[in-house]
Parts: C-alpha cells; structure tokens; sequence
C-alpha cells in the first residue's frame, strides 16, 4: 500500500488533491504474515486438525494472497477476533493495518469533500468499501456523497460493487424489490426464465430459488415459501424482494436506512 490515498487521474489534478488532502500512513516495511512456525505464535496439529482448510493456519496462508482485495480486511478482522491469543506481536500490527485501510481511506475521503472535490470523494471513499466490505458506515458516506452530486433513490451493494441495472431498485409495501439478474450475477449465481410459467429461477452452490410473477409463492430447494411481495416486471425487468432472494442464497443482507442503502456480502 503506498503512502498517499490518491483519485483517479482523470478527474483534472485529483490525485494531486488526494495526495495533499490526506497521507495513509503504512508500516515503513511490508513484513511477511508467518504461517504460525515461529515460537510466539504456534499452530499445534490438534487446532489445525480440528478446524480444517478454514483455520488458524488456513487464514494465515489464505491472507497472503489477498492483502490488497477486500477479503483481505475481512480474515484479518477475523484473525484477530478469533484468533488474537496466537498472534505474535508482528502478526497483530501487520493485520491491524490492513483491518484499518478503510478508516484511513474514508478520512481522505472526508478531507476531499470538505475541500470541495466531491467526485474525488466518491472515488476514494469507492475504495474504503472495497477495502472492508462489511463496515456499514463506508457505505452511508458514499451515499451521502452521491447525494451531494445529485444521485438519489435506493442504493445497492453487492461485495463492495455496484451491479449495473436497467431499472433501479425500489420500495414497495415496505420491501425492497431490485433486478433479479442483476444481483443473480452478481452473486455467480446462474439464472433461467419459464415463460410458459411466467418464473425465474436461480441457482447457486446446490441451492434452487424459484419464484412466479405477481405471486407470493415461491419454492427454495422444493420447498414452499410465502413472500410479503411477489416478483414483478418492471419496464421489461424482473424485479424480486431482494432481502429473499440474497438469504437464500446464503448472502448476508442490510440495510442503511438514512442513505437507502442495500448491502449485501458473502462471508468469507
């Protein structure tokens, strides 16, 4: 991670207002994360044993290959939490900032709007998402950012990205509806239409999602669910209660109320 939090070039001296804006401090040398072989922080067989790929040494080999994505920021966080008593003091400094990029790069964002350069803003605070995709207030500054530029309505985030979408989610009788291929694909999640049956259906990781237009029945797995809203068109478009649809796909799901924001990740 370099020392500045810089905009994009093409926004006429952006980077240079960044740049001058706020400095993202980093340790002064990049320092390896030990796979716990050194005595301040040993993996014995039995923890490794007992929690498989996904343990302590698993995270640790896992993390050295995405320092700079935004799973990075999630297994440090939850190295730390769950993991902190084997740590050595190297480790905890080295996860601690990457856990903290977003922070760093949410306050260059702050700096930027403050001095006017809103789209600059938008662009760093973009990455402070990126950079920690589960922390909720990153989201509610962009929001409010994209406020200032005069993009309202609600707002979706699905793995710190924003799917393209021909119509805009929306809110009816107090649900969310969104498009159903967009956030489908979104997830890697592959989707087909009955058009006999007027249905759409997606699938994802052995989980099937079926749902009919204009009814509130739909089927998980084969088995009957009661929606609060049915799926609709919309201006040529299937829209779906998207707090249904991304559950049960086993995505994680909230909701920023003073932006109108839906954000929705997956557990690393």
């Amino acid at each position: 991670m370099s020392g500045s939090a810089l905009a994009k070039p093409e926004n006429g001296g952006g980077a240079e207002k960044a740049a001058t804006a706020a400095t993202v401090k980093a340790p002064e040398k990049e320092k390896e994360v030990k796979s716990g072989t050194d005595t301040q922080a040993t993996v014995t067989s039995s923890t490794y044993e007992d929690k498989g790929k996904n343990g302590f040494k698993g995270l640790l080999n896992a993390i050295e290959n995405v320092k700079d994505k935004p799973a990075g920021a999630v297994i440090a966080d939850l190295l730390l939490s769950k993991y902190g008593s084997k740590l050595s003091d190297e480790q905890k400094a080295e996860l601690e900032a990457l856990n903290e990029k977003d922070a760093a790069l949410s306050a260059a964002a702050d700096l930027l709007d403050k001095q006017g350069s809103v789209t600059d803003a938008v662009y760093v605070q973009k990455e402070a998402i990126k950079a920690n995709i589960k922390n909720i207030d990153s989201y509610k500054k962009l929001g409010k950012l994209y406020e200032k530029l005069g993009k309202n309505g609600v707002q979706l985030y699905v793995n710190g990205d924003e799917p393209s979408m021909e119509v805009r989610p929306f809110i009816r009788d107090g649900n969310t509806l969104v498009p159903f291929r967009a956030i489908s694909e979104a997830l890697k999640a592959e989707v087909s239409w009955n058009a006999d049956e007027r249905s759409v259906t997606v699938t994802r990781d052995g989980i099937s999602v079926k749902l009919f237009i204009d009814s509130k029945t739909a089927y998980v797995n084969g088995q009957e669910v009661t929606l609060e809203v049915p799926a609709a068109i919309e201006n040529g478009s299937t829209v779906v209660p998207v707090r249904f649809v991304s559950e049960a796909l086993k995505a994680v799901v909230k909701w920023e109320d003073e932006t109108k924001s839906v954000i929705i990740y997956e557990e690393q």
